[in-house]
């Protein structure tokens, strides 16, 4: 549920939303968010000063209460 929450927020703000990608991962610390964008809509993902990306950990961190979700954002360009 989580990544499919993610997919759809971060193609509503990027200008080529068939660039982006969530995928999932389980840790000992809990679930991982892997979001990769192009990298041109790298900046409005991440927003001024961070506050997007923090809008976006909130909402996730909200849909699932208690469990501790990290999200990590990568441009298309980095492997």
């Amino acid at each position: 549920m989580l990544p499919r929450a993610m997919e759809h927020l971060v193609k509503g703000i990027v200008d080529n939303p068939e660039a982006v990608s969530v995928r999932s991962r389980l840790n000992r610390r809990g679930e991982f968010l892997e979001v990769k964008v192009a990298p041109e809509d790298m900046g409005r993902v991440i927003g001024r000063r961070g506050r997007t990306a923090s809008a976006l950990r909130a909402v996730i961190n909200g849909l699932a209460p208690g469990v501790d979700v990290r999200v990590d954002l990568i441009d298309t360009d980095r492997r």
